[in-house]
């Protein structure tokens, strides 16, 4: 299925954890076998670290902040004209697909 947000949009968290909800964020990446998303500032997780020593190079040991997925249901893009959230409509022109915006009718893709 064809994915409508891609890497590089803005989008707002409208479920998911309280203290995300309501975030906007940049995607980072679109993972879509799973149809998840990972969203800049957004579902951070922590790794504890321990140190490891690889092919010369060692890994320092610590706790590690990273971004978790989220499934692409969980977010919504935002159009760059209204600044909202919204659905997006895709169209063909001269057979190039475009994203749309559904309050504003306004382009996406640019």
């Amino acid at each position: 299925m064809k994915m409508k947000i891609r890497k590089g949009d803005k989008v707002e968290v409208i479920s998911g954890r309280f203290e995300d909800k309501g975030k906007r964020g940049e995607v980072i990446r679109v993972i879509p076998e799973t149809d998840r998303v990972v969203v800049q500032d957004i579902n951070m997780r922590k790794k504890h670290q321990s140190q490891v020593q690889t092919r010369g190079r060692t890994l320092s040991p610590g706790i590690i902040e990273f971004e978790g997925s989220i499934h692409i249901s969980n977010v919504m893009l935002v159009c760059p004209k209204c600044d909202e959230p919204t659905r997006v409509n895709i169209s063909r022109q001269d057979g190039d697909v475009i994203r749309v915006c559904k309050k504003c009718e306004a382009l996406i893709d640019s």
